[in-house]
């Protein structure tokens, strides 16, 4: 009974600081510790025990998103069944890698195996799934400003690896403080240096100001209501975008340089698209304002295509100059699964001429590559239509801001369904509004537009190689060294002198 009871109090105080420390509103401070319990545990349980202990903590820890991913993403159960199994199992492999090299006295591999394993699973995940990064831990500490600094050096690879290295040390210290109290203290206070240090690097890193004349006024505007959905083409999408150009013509004379509108304002078909442009192009040039829209736009069928083409697609009307697009280039399933990708950045000269900007949209925002892409062309600020499911709008809103921090630029979000925000390349939301709480809501920000060159920029993934590099390691460690006698049992006898 003591040993039901311990299993469960590992099980259940993992899954409920996993379950408040992810998910649609993360509590920050949760998963320094989460993981611990089970890793605690493992470590005095059998192994077919532990990883039973482990792969259901997570599953359950995971379950704050069941309602999420079945309900409002309408991922068949099927699939969402087996996504939880996955995790599950993955968690469990990596706590029963975690425990063999403890109990082999290898505790420094431990203490590097555990975080490397789940590092190697979220950078696997970026390269193969459709949905990048989005479920990597680092999200979970957006919230926390000088440890998201780490993004411009690692990505979000380097934060889930000290996010999981810290309650790995709790663990081995609270394991060995009987048999190795130096060897486990040893472990945790390396552990704190390394933590202390990084959070040093983003307190410096969030004190320094932008440089004198970088900020530019934005604009946002979204509506929700009867007009979250998509405006059908003709007189739905024209009386929504008259409505839309009265609130761009206010916030231009509030001394907006740029204003974004959402993803998929309305339906716009080829050949009527020139006359959409032209209305856009005249509300540019009389309001001396750069205006991104977002359209769902329906073109001809191409050579060798049997159906018309389908974009999500920005469209960019500046003063004074041809009409630019940028089509969306990962699109989320399978609400999208019908459109056609875009291939092409759409860099933009700032409205002083003094730098550069970018267009994406949303679910581009989740991808390290391609943000990395528009830092490397210098890019200082992002201009992101977006539509999200009202729960996400931090979850999967805020994601964007994480990609500022690794690629150095300022972001401009402009979402139905979430939020509109503004968030400079530090990381600091420098203002936000929820979409419905006007029926068109406006928001108006000064956002630094100065491109920071940062070493993710540079060095792209590599800490996910180094990552990858200690798991082979640890792994090699593992089948090199045999596993301790049981207890009582007698060692081999001596050779005999010579």
């Amino acid at each position: 009974m003591k040993a039901v009871s311990h299993a469960l109090a590992a099980l259940l105080s993992t899954a409920a600081l996993t379950w408040f420390g992810t998910g649609l509103a993360p509590e920050w401070p949760l998963m320094w510790i989460a993981p611990a319990p089970v890793l605690l545990y493992a470590l005095s349980a059998g192994a077919g025990t532990a990883a039973v202990v482990a792969g259901a903590a997570m599953i359950l820890g995971l379950g704050n998103l069941w309602t999420y991913l079945h309900g409002a993403l309408g991922v068949p159960l099927a699939i969402l069944v087996r996504i939880y199994l996955i995790e599950g199992v993955v968690f469990a492999l990596a706590v029963l890698l975690f425990r063999a090299l403890a109990k082999r006295g290898m505790y420094w591999s431990a203490l590097l195996a555990f975080p490397a394993f789940l590092v190697s699973f979220e950078w696997l995940l970026n390269l193969t799934s459709p949905h990048g990064t989005g479920a990597s831990l680092a999200y979970s500490q957006l919230a926390f400003l000088p440890f998201l600094q780490l993004a411009s050096i690692t990505g979000p690879w380097g934060m889930s690896f000290l996010l999981l290295a810290f309650p790995t040390a709790l663990a081995l210290a609270s394991h060995l403080r009987k048999k190795a109290p130096r060897q486990g203290y040893r472990i945790l206070g390396a552990t704190a240096a390394g933590i202390a240090a990084v959070l040093l690097f983003g307190s410096v890193r969030l004190l320094s100001p932008p440089p004198a004349g970088s900020l530019v006024k934005v604009g946002l505007v979204a509506s929700d209501g009867p007009n979250e959905r998509v405006a059908e083409d003709g007189a739905p999408a024209d009386q929504l975008f008259r409505d839309y150009g009265v609130r761009v013509a206010q916030l231009a004379k509030q001394g907006a340089t740029v204003v974004v509108l959402p993803e998929k304002t309305a339906v716009v078909v080829d050949p009527d698209t020139a006359r959409v442009d032209q209305e856009f192009q005249a509300l540019a040039d009389d309001n001396h304002v750069r205006v991104v829209v977002g359209v769902l736009r329906v073109a001809p069928p191409g050579t060798g295509d049997a159906q018309k083409r389908r974009y999500n697609e920005a469209r960019v009307y500046t003063p004074g100059a041809p009409v630019v697009s940028y089509d969306k280039e990962h699109m989320l399933p399978p609400f999208e699964s019908n459109l056609t990708p875009g291939v092409w950045l759409t860099p933009l000269r700032s409205s002083a001429g003094a730098g550069t900007w970018g267009v994406a949209i949303c679910k581009d925002m989740d991808f390290t590559q391609l943000s990395r892409r528009y830092g490397q062309a210098g890019v200082g600020l992002m201009l992101v239509p977006g539509w999200d499911f009202f729960a996400d709008a931090v979850s999967h809103g805020h994601m964007a801001i994480m990609r500022g921090v690794e690629s150095g630029f300022g972001v401009v979000r402009s979402a139905k369904g979430g939020s509109l925000y503004v968030s400079d390349n530090r990381g600091r939301i420098m203002a936000e509004i929820k979409s419905d709480a006007l029926p068109f809501t406006a928001l108006m920000a000064s956002v630094p537009e100065t491109h920071d060159r940062t070493l993710f920029l540079s060095l792209g993934d590599w800490f996910a190689w180094v990552a990858v590099a200690i798991l082979v390691l640890c792994l090699v460690q593992l089948v090199s060294r045999r596993a301790p006698q049981p207890t009582g049992e007698s060692p081999p006898p001596a050779p005999p002198a010579t």
